[in-house]
């Protein structure tokens, strides 16, 4: 009898190994989670192009250009602001999918338990009050602890979207930026109008992202 017992649990432990947990002793494979590998704070790194515009509405003899300087600074200050957001977001998804690893981690643990208490009691003659209580203990704390790892991985979800928003608003503020330089250095007034568009997009992305949920 000790020896099956051994060899049993030799089986679970190996089945587990392989990256599976076991839910009522049937085998499913992990859920999916988010790619949370390519997540990085947005930069802005555009100090040159700030000076390239502030020297030409300072030296120029067009008068739209200060306003030029003047939509830069704002868009500056808005990419700023979303890249600090964006990277508030990545970090806060990335904990809480290392979270929800622990918490199906812990999920597998109990799994495990289960299966071996399981099979001690498909061989024996009969069930004991306190194989019964373990049993019931065991599925109750897989229950709990299922609904907190599906709950962090739906965080992790939700941060990794806003993120991405973010991200995009900050490129989208890079544009501008990058344009409005064009427009000072050519003094062609329409690059501005460009810039501002793309500015523009840049806060609807802002605004959405911080709508999300």
């Amino acid at each position: 009898m000790a020896r099956v017992s051994l060899g049993t649990k030799r089986a679970v432990l190996g089945i587990a190994a392989r990256g599976y947990r076991l839910r009522e002793f049937h085998l499913e494979p992990l859920p999916p989670t988010p790619n949370l590998a390519f997540m990085e704070e947005a930069e802005v790194p555009l100090e040159h192009l700030h000076e390239e515009i502030h020297h030409h509405a300072e030296h120029g003899m067009v008068p739209w250009i200060s306003w030029v300087a003047l939509s830069t600074a704002i868009l500056a200050v808005l990419a700023a602001i979303t890249g600090l957001l964006s990277g508030k977001h990545a970090n806060e998804a990335m904990m809480s999918q290392i979270q929800a690893s622990d918490q199906w981690g812990y999920y597998q643990a109990k799994s495990i338990k289960a299966a071996i208490l399981e099979a001690k009691t498909t061989l024996a003659s009969e069930q004991t009050a306190k194989d019964k209580e373990k049993a019931a203990q065991y599925q109750e704390e897989q229950t709990e602890i299922k609904r907190e790892a599906e709950q962090k991985q739906a965080e992790a979800r939700a941060n990794f979207h806003k993120h991405e928003v973010f991200a995009r608003g900050v490129t989208m503020f890079q544009i501008a930026i990058a344009i409005a330089a064009i427009s000072a250095l050519t003094k062609k007034r329409r690059f501005w109008f460009v810039s501002l568009v793309f500015g523009l997009a840049g806060v609807v992305f802002l605004v959405l992202g911080s709508m999300a949920h």
